[in-house]
């Protein structure tokens, strides 16, 4: 059995692809700072209005929006890891730090869930007096922080990264409407159990979303299967549509970071097929048919004796 490798792709294809992640790494690095700065800032007015207002829910709506703080400062230091080019150490670069900051900020915003709910019901057994006024008055001003941190952030594309960093500001966001509802509630009525029953209903929207992007950055960091591509299918389609090509095997498919997905398989050729066309032929396929654009293929000819199924070659 012989076999001819080819590793990587061309090379002006990988110097454009590299062009256009570090141009859109750039734009996302600006946006997650921008917000950064405006969710820290308003941190410290938020902290300093439930001190002088005596409001314990301000107080933990600061927290929150320390988390938030933290949350988008692992956001920025992962793009901008993200953007550093390969070296020896890391053939294929920072891409999984922006997949890293993605699962810790779920899992912060799953934590953060469950000690809301907790917090909840302690203050439903032990209501605690809010002075109505200066809550409505910060949290107006937290609700527009939040929302301009919202749409610097939803702005900006598809990484998992940047959605876990907006899931918090929009964990912000839905609390601040919350302590809204709550303050008129509390004015006009004084009914104080409003507030933590409001931050149950925040807590239960917030969790799905966060699970959401929990589990999505764990499956990449396992290295698993990226949605929508099946091994199987993807060896079954090449036999049927590659000329020459009578056998694929040993096809495992990954995600560098999300929407980048990697291929390696290998491929047996029929007698007298040219390997170089085949080779093109294949990548032009996992191209065309499933948006791959990074593939490692083996070349295989005349009796193979591994071409199992086996996932773990």
């Amino acid at each position: 059995m012989s076999a001819e490798h080819h590793h990587g792709q061309d090379h002006r294809e990988h110097d454009h692809g590299h062009g256009h992640s570090h141009e859109h790494g750039a734009g996302n690095e600006r946006r997650v700072l921008v917000a950064l700065w405006i969710t820290g800032g308003f941190m410290l007015v938020e902290a300093a209005g439930g001190f002088i207002s005596g409001s314990l829910a301000l107080i933990a709506d600061a927290g929150h929006m320390l988390t938030d703080t933290g949350a988008l400062a692992l956001a920025w230091i992962a793009v901008r890891l993200a953007r550093r080019p390969a070296d020896e150490a890391r053939s294929y670069g920072w891409h999984r730090a922006e997949i890293l900051a993605a699962f810790l900020n779920g899992f912060v915003m799953l934590a953060l869930s469950a000690w809301i709910i907790v917090e909840a019901g302690l203050r439903l057994m032990r209501p605690i007096e809010v002075l109505g006024g200066p809550m409505l008055v910060v949290a107006i001003g937290g609700l527009g922080v939040n929302i301009l941190s919202f749409l610097m952030l939803h702005g900006a594309g598809d990484s998992l990264n940047l959605k876990g960093a907006a899931l918090h500001v929009l964990g912000d966001l839905l609390g601040s409407v919350a302590a809204i509802i709550a303050a008129i509630v509390i004015l006009l009525t004084g009914f104080m159990p409003v507030d933590p029953m409001l931050s149950v209903l925040v807590a239960l929207l917030i969790l799905r979303s966060a699970w959401k992007i929990t589990r999505d950055s764990a499956h990449i960091l396992m290295e698993g299967t990226p949605p929508g591509l099946d091994p199987d299918e993807i060896a079954a389609d090449l036999v049927k549509n590659v000329e020459g090509v009578d056998n694929v095997h040993h096809v495992h498919a990954w995600s560098l970071t999300q929407g980048q997905s990697l291929v390696t398989l290998h491929a047996h050729l029929a007698d007298g097929v040219d390997g170089n066309t085949a080779l093109s032929d294949i990548k032009a396929r996992l191209g065309s048919e499933f948006g791959i654009g990074h593939a490692t293929v083996q070349l295989e000819r005349g009796e193979c004796t591994d071409s199992g199924h086996d996932r773990l070659h």
